[in-house]
């Protein structure tokens, strides 16, 4: 029988990963460099393939490297997961939980949040990241995250998700530009403008096209890193936006005029908020358990 990988050795080799550092990666193991150093050669033998490319001066992975690390990852979090399953510990009532959420939805929805999952679980202690849908879901899937909040849907294999809201899309322009004389503005309106969005990468645009049945690509030479500045952007005078009502409802369109939208269909334009982390029943059951305070949260 061949012989196969340690999850000691798999370990060693994704906190060199992560670290990119041979001495930081040990401390991160509690262990010594010669040590982790060791493990990793004694990896490499196993799998007949160098790993770590030693002859440069900075950290540098081979191809069977980046190969490794990926599915290293997933092996290594699925261990974890087994670890949760048998625990008896009862889930999200206590300990560390590190949670991520996307720019889009963080800022507008945990002032109310936090104080409500405090009064629920008062030994929880949540670790906030921010970050963009591509980045939580690769630190969901190397399990250097518990869970996200998410606009759905993620097209992710072995990532399971829960819907607890709704957010429409509304219109935002200055007050003195034609569509705010509307009461109500049909998205095929929208075509021809110059409709301001986030620039690419933010799921934000996507779901906001696809919502009001718009083309993807968008004739408008402008693109903004946050919704803050789409607002200053419209101030300016340079066009309209869409904004997802959790924002307005916290101010952000102050001053501008805000107008409802219609889509083809006769429905409003919206876009799902909701829980996302990878497939385990453990996980599941923390979703569900957060889900109704979250959404107590945007209520």
């Amino acid at each position: 029988m061949s012989a196969l990988p340690t999850l000691r050795q798999l370990q060693f080799f994704d906190a060199l990963c992560r670290t990119g550092s041979f001495s930081r990666a040990a401390e991160t193991c509690f262990v010594s460099q010669s040590t982790l150093s060791s493990g990793i050669k004694e990896l490499e033998a196993i799998l007949a393939a160098p790993l770590v490319d030693r002859r440069a001066q900075s950290f540098t992975l081979t191809v069977a490297g980046e190969e490794v690390r990926g599915r290293s990852a997933e092996l290594l979090a699925d261990a974890r997961d087994l670890v949760r399953a048998a625990s008896t510990t009862k889930p999200l009532l206590e300990g560390d939980y590190r949670f991520g959420l996307i720019p889009t939805i963080g800022p507008f929805i945990l002032p109310a949040a936090m104080p409500l999952v405090g009064e629920s679980f008062p030994a929880l202690k949540l670790y906030l990241r921010e970050d963009l849908t591509a980045g939580l879901l690769e630190l969901l899937r190397a399990d250097q995250l518990d869970m996200a909040v998410l606009a759905l849907p993620v097209d992710e294999e072995r990532m399971d998700s829960l819907t607890f809201a709704e957010d429409p899309f509304l219109l935002v322009t200055r007050d003195d530009h034609p569509l705010a004389e509307r009461e109500a503005v049909k998205t095929e309106e929208l075509l021809g403008r110059q409709l301001l969005l986030l620039e690419d990468g933010h799921c934000l645009r996507d779901h906001a096209l696809s919502a009001c049945s718009l083309p993807k690509r968008l004739s408008s030479s402008f693109a903004a890193t946050s919704l803050f500045t789409l607002v200053q952007m419209v101030k300016s005078g340079l066009g309209i936006t869409l904004l997802p009502k959790m924002a307005i409802d916290q101010g952000l369109a102050e001053g501008l005029a805000v107008r409802p939208l219609e889509d083809p269909d006769g429905g409003t334009p919206k876009r799902d908020i909701g829980l996302a982390w990878r497939g385990s029943s453990r996980r599941a059951e923390e979703a569900e358990a957060l889900a109704p305070v979250l959404k107590e949260a945007l209520a």
